[in-house]
């Protein structure tokens, strides 16, 4: 589903973690903008050439493509064929086992803290309802927003990434209750196709956000940076804790504050540990990746998280043309050595 774009923006219309400020642009450089709603999240497309106005349509239907095959609860998808296929080999595309062997290196890397089969535990917790409400108690006086202990228990016998097997193009789940989830670094990918794609057509500025995840194109029309704001977390207004100068690069972050709830004064949020089913607890709040590759900063974001500050930092110093930001629980920010702080 797409919504036409129109000649100008006067807000940002949704961004889980950034707040995208349009300032500095001349009035016959007013942006171009296409939204659209693909992977159970709004994603906005923003150029500044009306004579490359198509290339909008062509990014929603990229949208189209990858989220066909891509999206877990889509029929049909490859993502949800070897989830159904109830232990049989599946045959998928060459795009999809380049995404799941990127995944599972990311899983060896971490030593199972990411793993990509833990879509059976995803599926127990609900985190779209009102994050600030309170569970109501069931019929036997149990929180309704918690899942089941045993059913976590059970869900844990089959979060092990070991069991997902690839022969050429074919993939395998030795566990057939097992389910695989390219969450953590899909958008990521399918944000830097967009961008691959408008620098075929000649696109020299422009902006990709997919739900929250943030690509620029080159600068500004006028050469300065895009400013990318960092939400403050839980903030209600969309307050930024810092604002990030961004030019050619991804900006992608995760956090506690995206999806959560609390119940009896517990904060319960949608980042879940794999060892043990519940919400990763590491004194974090976010974690934020600027990167050339887009999916390089979802995956990375994720990773770092997980991993928590000391880990996490350490990782980021060791690669080459990332840096990171993270915050903790105290709303401090610790910025990678590579990082201009404001």
């Amino acid at each position: 589903m797409t919504i036409p774009y129109t000649a100008k923006i006067h807000h940002a219309i949704f961004f889980i973690f950034f707040l995208f400020f349009l300032t500095g642009c001349n009035a016959k450089e007013e942006p171009l903008t296409q939204t659209g709603f693909y992977f159970d999240t709004i994603i906005q497309v923003t150029l500044y050439d009306e004579k490359k106005a198509g290339c909008l349509d062509d990014c929603m239907e990229l949208a189209e493509k990858y989220e066909k095959m891509l999206s877990p609860s889509l029929e049909g998808s490859d993502i949800w064929k070897i989830n159904h296929s109830s232990g049989t080999p599946v045959t998928v595309s060459d795009e999809t086992i380049y995404l799941l062997k990127t995944a599972l290196a990311y899983c060896e890397m971490t030593d199972g803290q990411i793993d990509i089969t833990i879509e059976p535990l995803n599926s127990l917790w609900d985190f779209h309802a009102d994050p600030s409400s309170s569970a109501v108690p069931d019929n036997d006086g149990q929180d309704s927003r918690l899942p089941d202990k045993k059913a976590i228990a059970e869900a844990l016998t089959h979060v092990d990434y070991h069991s997902v097997v690839i022969d050429g193009n074919t993939v395998t789940l030795q566990d057939p209750q097992s389910a695989v989830s390219l969450g953590f670094i899909a958008k990521g990918y399918i944000a830097d196709k967009m961008k691959e794609y408008l620098l075929s057509q000649n696109v020299e500025n422009a902006i990709i956000n997919l739900g929250g995840n943030l690509l620029a194109v080159g600068t500004k029309p006028d050469g300065s940076p895009y400013q990318f704001g960092i939400q403050k977390p839980f903030d209600k207004h969309g307050a930024v804790i810092t604002v990030l100068p961004v030019n050619d690069l991804s900006a992608v972050s995760s956090g506690v504050y995206e999806r959560y709830f609390y119940q009896d004064d517990v904060l319960y949020h949608h980042i879940l540990n794999p060892q043990n089913g519940y919400p990763i607890q590491n004194e974090l709040l976010g974690v934020t990746i600027l990167s050339d590759s887009s999916m390089t900063g979802d995956a990375l974001s994720t990773t770092c998280f997980v991993l928590g500050l000391d880990k996490g930092m350490a990782l980021i110093e060791s690669l080459d043309h990332v840096e990171a930001v993270f915050i903790t629980i105290d709303y401090e920010l610790h910025f990678t050595s590579g990082m201009k702080t404001p």
